[in-house]
């Protein structure tokens, strides 16, 4: 009995024992369920959410460029992106392999997508930009095979008018690694597009605006269940509008008269607000091609062309200018050495004039006797110019130039202006070629815009601004903008407005008396002033250059304009007709007057100062 007893007493206690095992085990499992479904509910709902729903970035539309005229430069279409959503590595570059020919991807460019997801193996991958119909298509009809795909109709950007306004406009591209480690980009992603170069690119942050998202549902195995669309996005904020100070209709025409074959740019600004009406480069590029990536042959032969149709050559490009430089030098002249517009120099232009043992020439070989500044400005004669440069001396000269801007961007809003060359000392000349191995000789060449003397379209433009108005320049602007149109070079002409005046009467009789060198060139309705130049090279005919405005006596436009090796011997030159040209189409779009008797006015005489 005593044995029986015992035996149940212990299954007792065991009984116990396990009921309690039991109780807290029941207790362990209450309680985890209570927190899941009480106190844990937000926490799992997110990670349930996060497991069943892909994030998808909306690009925001890009601000729409309008010319002065509210014509669009710049706008956006709809157009296809073709994403994939992140999953197993495994399976992004098997679906890669089976985009791979339609969308047509190149070996680089599917490493490039492999290298972005083991990255940022968490967002989407874009694999095709502006996809066609077509290729949408193709993907729809076979959605069983494309599980991870999502295409997405966004907004792509447009250029109208193509290559007329590349080079001022730009283009987008996808961003690149270097510049997501830029700090200005801070906030970009992988993937996202931005300006490259142009306006694009200066006003990435106005015209990009804020990407928006939304959410794609996927099932276990991460294939597309379903698109949310607008439930729980957040909805992108489009980026701001631009509006210029370019006439399109101008820019159109210069893309259409520049001569064929040839490589040069022009520009054109309003002289009183320093907008720029006109900035033209050829040869162009169409920058529609760059939309959804840029193929890997095009881009290449873009880049390696001989012609370098991605440069822009009014912001920078530099030239030798010429006998433009001339009324740079009569300036100076007229500041630092007295000349007047009376002045005659001792020699005479007989074709040439000899400095020690070299014999520098003038462009007419006959000679053009004996002038004075304005006849020598209206027949571009070099002789003439030699001596005035003799006269003012070289260091006079260096620091006359520094002090009119020349060697420094004039501040354009462009990303990329480049300044021109002209020495600053004499030491830079004992620098370059060695001291003792140049002599005075070079102000001669300087005199005359060549030798060390190189400038942009844009700089000899703001030069005959501030030449045309008698005041500081405003700094060229291609955004319309009341802060921009206040901001002035910090320099003027500081000549008395009479010999202001006598420069202009001069620049006027190049173009609208007889033997002037641009007269063949002369508006029919009102007074073009200007300078032509023939600037030698070393690598073939020599460059056509105009600098000039119109109005003469109430400019309204100021053109520079420049075609490389477009002035061979005995032959016209190519740039004045073409400036010409755009000039009297502008101011007849403006609906101008035209003046009742178009030429010289000439400003009141001044007696020859003592020694002229």
């Amino acid at each position: 009995m005593k044995g029986d007893n015992e035996h149940r007493s212990i299954r007792k206690q065991r009984g116990r024992w396990a009921a309690r095992a039991i109780f807290f085990c029941l207790s362990i499992v209450a309680a985890g369920f209570i927190n899941l479904q009480i106190f844990s509910t937000d926490l799992y709902t997110l990670r349930s959410s996060e497991n069943r729903l892909r994030t998808i970035t909306v690009p925001a539309p890009r601000g729409t460029i309008y010319d002065r005229h509210g014509r669009a430069i710049a706008d956006n279409v709809p157009g296809y992106d073709v994403s994939m959503l992140p999953g197993p590595r495994d399976s992004i570059s098997a679906g890669l392999d089976r985009l791979a020919d339609r969308l047509e991807l190149s070996p680089e460019r599917r490493t490039a997508l492999l290298s972005r997801n083991r990255d940022r193996p968490g967002e989407a991958l874009v694999v095709r930009e502006n996809a066609n119909f077509e290729q949408v298509a193709f993907i729809e009809e076979r959605r069983p095979r494309f599980r991870r795909v999502v295409v997405d109709q966004r907004p792509h950007r447009r250029y109208p008018a193509g290559p007329a306004i590349a080079h001022m406009i730009g283009y987008v591209g996808e961003i690149s690694q270097e510049e997501l480690a830029r700090p200005e980009y801070a906030g970009y992603e992988s993937g996202q597009s931005v300006g490259k170069a142009g306006l694009e690119q200066q006003y990435e942050h106005r015209l990009a605006g804020r990407d928006g998202i939304r959410y794609a549902e996927v099932n276990a195995l991460g294939s597309v269940v379903r698109d949310l669309g607008v439930a729980q996005a957040q909805p992108p904020v489009p980026g701001d509008d631009l509006h210029l100070g370019i006439d399109l209709d101008l820019q159109m025409y210069a893309d259409s008269v520049f001569p064929d074959g040839m490589r040069g740019g022009v520009v054109a600004l309003d002289p009183v607000t320093g907008e720029v009406l006109l900035l033209y480069s050829h040869p162009t590029f169409d920058p529609n091609a760059f939309i959804g990536g840029i193929p890997l042959n095009l881009w290449n032969a873009l880049r390696e062309h001989p012609d370098e149709p991605l440069l822009d050559r009014v912001s920078m490009a530099s030239y030798p200018p010429g006998s433009t430089w001339k009324l740079v030098m009569s300036t100076i002249g007229m500041k630092t050495a007295d000349l007047a517009i009376e002045t005659y120099h001792a020699d005479t232009c007989d074709g040439g004039l000899w400095y020690h043992t070299r014999y520098f020439r003038c462009w007419l070989s006959r000679g053009h006797g004996r002038l004075n500044l304005s006849e020598a400005i209206k027949h571009s004669c070099n002789v003439w110019f030699y001596q005035a440069g003799q006269r003012i001396g070289l260091d006079p000269l260096l620091a006359g130039v520094g002090e009119f801007g020349f060697g420094r961007a004039t501040g354009i809003d462009l990303p990329s202006e480049r300044s021109g060359l002209f020495p600053d000392s004499r030491q830079w000349y004992d620098d370059r070629l060695g001291r003792g191995r140049w002599t005075e000789a070079v102000v001669w060449n300087l005199s005359i815009g060549q030798g060390e003397n190189e400038q942009t379209l844009l700089a000899m433009a703001q030069f005959y601004a501030a030449l045309a108005t008698g005041r500081a320049p405003v700094i060229p602007h291609l955004v319309r903008d009341e802060m921009l149109a206040q901001q002035r070079a910090d320099w003027t002409l500081d000549l008395p407005e009479v010999q202001r005046r006598q420069l202009v009467d001069a620049l006027a009789r190049v173009v609208n008396e007889p033997g002037g060198t641009a007269y063949g060139n002369r508006l029919a309705r009102w007074t073009l002033a200007g300078k032509t130049g023939t600037a030698q090279n070393p690598h073939g005919e020599p460059h056509s250059w105009f600098v000039g405005f119109a109005p003469a006596y109430d400019p309204r436009i100021v053109i520079a304009a420049v075609v490389e090796h477009g002035h061979p011997d005995g032959a016209p030159s190519l740039a004045v007709p073409l400036a010409a040209g755009i000039v009297d189409r502008h101011l007849e779009t403006l609906g101008l007057p035209p003046e009742d008797a178009p030429g010289v006015r000439p400003a009141e005489a001044l007696p020859p100062r003592a020694g002229g």
